[in-house]
């Protein structure tokens, strides 16, 4: 007996050190449900996802074997990007969105930061007179996309930390409006009007999801849409597409060449397409056609039944956007939901309206289809956030299935 006693009180000690060590580790969270809601938006995303890739390689194939002597070129790219957008998803899925929110500010800087060195002279990339991308190696990221994320995070979690302040503007709209100015002016100065649309719809989506009164959101509204304005009416090429949105056949050569074209491949698609593969705005007719434009040529190879089919997609995922943020955990993820949704809602709209000429020329992505590394990547990781706040729903007041028999079977 005497002899075992240390033993065991040694034994006692490690285990208590050995339990105390355990419960210090962070624990990965629990994976939560998966919710009918969130099956269905992994689903979407991922037709939404196979379509851009089969597209992309459609539409991209001349222009490829043209610069690059082989017809897979843009496609190797997309599916490369594809694949760290999966990562990314998988990753912005399985962490808990608090790690996200506790480093809001941090992903803040690190997008300012990128912005500001896209206007460095050596560091900024340009095409089309404009300078939006940033280098790396044989790679080029656009960092206004990153800068979708940070903002939308970062604006979440002041929301939500103030939400017992919401209807005082001095500590919610007015410091968001300081940091989506901020963000806003230097991703104008690439140019990007686009781009700053989406930022500036998305965050006050955000705010009108968070409470803030109608007054001053809509007064802020209309001043943005004022600016919106003055910087078309005053900057030459902006005007000028513009105008030829209103009436593209007074310049049909220049200026309303891309609206032009894009529609008669839509017409050329009829109802049900001339086929995958089949396309001819892509050779050489309609500039862009793997990017921006990348919506005519599903109309023209998959005809209106397709273009339909694509709408359709998109306005599913808004619809289990908006029932995810209904149904949310806490206030940061209703705001983190609404934002996605406002956000890839609106660019799908910008694009798409671009392209069936009822709205002017951005040069806008569509989200998941359009050949595109940073977009696809950010909208990716976007999507698993999402993806994230579906799992973890509000706790039901009523008795699950499993619980109702249960109970019955007792």
């Amino acid at each position: 007996m005497t002899a075992t006693a240390p033993f065991s009180r040694r034994h006692e000690r490690r285990a208590a050190s050995v339990g105390t060590r355990v419960r210090r580790l962070r624990l990965p969270p629990p994976p939560g449900e998966a919710t009918g809601a969130f099956w269905l938006l992994a689903a979407v995303v991922t037709v939404l996802n196979m379509i851009g890739l089969v597209m992309v390689l459609s539409a991209s194939s001349v222009t490829a074997l043209r610069q690059t002597g082989t017809p897979w070129s843009y496609f190797e790219k997309q599916a490369m990007w594809t694949v760290f957008g999966l990562v990314a998803l998988a990753v912005f899925m399985y962490v808990d969105v608090g790690f996200w929110r506790r480093h809001a500010k941090l992903w803040l800087a690190g997008a300012f930061g990128l912005l500001v060195l896209v206007l460095v002279p050596g560091i900024g990339a340009s095409a089309n007179g404009a300078t939006r991308w940033i280098a790396v190696g044989p790679l080029q990221i656009q960092p206004s996309e990153f800068a979708k994320f940070a903002l939308l995070i970062f604006v979440a979690d002041l929301l939500a930390d103030r939400a017992d302040l919401i209807r005082d503007w001095r500590w919610t709209l007015a410091p968001v409006l300081v940091y989506l100015g901020g963000a806003a002016a230097l991703i104008m100065m690439q140019p990007n009007l686009g781009t700053t649309v989406i930022l500036a719809t998305m965050v006050l989506a955000m705010l009108y999801a968070a409470g803030t009164p109608l007054t001053p959101l809509t007064g802020v509204t209309l001043v943005g849409v004022a600016a919106a304005a003055f910087s078309v009416a005053s900057t030459p090429f902006r005007r000028a597409r513009f105008l030829r949105f209103l009436d593209p056949w007074k310049d049909p050569s220049n200026t309303g060449y891309q609206t032009i074209q894009s529609m008669v491949g839509l017409a050329d698609g009829g109802l049900l397409g001339k086929g995958l593969g089949s396309s001819r705005a892509k050779w050489g007719f309609l500039p862009y056609a793997h990017t921006d434009f990348i919506f005519a040529i599903i109309g023209e190879e998959f005809g209106m039944i397709g273009g339909v089919i694509v709408v359709f997609l998109f306005l599913t995922l808004g619809g289990i956007g908006a029932w995810a943020a209904t149904r949310a955990r806490d206030r940061f993820g209703m705001l983190v939901a609404v934002g996605v949704t406002a956000w890839m809602m609106v660019q799908a709209i910008i694009n798409i309206g671009a392209v069936i000429g009822i709205l002017p020329i951005t040069g806008v992505p569509l989200p998941f289809l359009s050949f595109g590394g940073s977009s696809l990547l950010v909208n990716l990781a976007a999507t698993g956030l999402l993806l994230n706040v579906s799992r973890h729903p509000v706790a039901d007041s009523r008795p699950s299935r499993r619980r109702r028999s249960a109970v019955s079977v007792g």
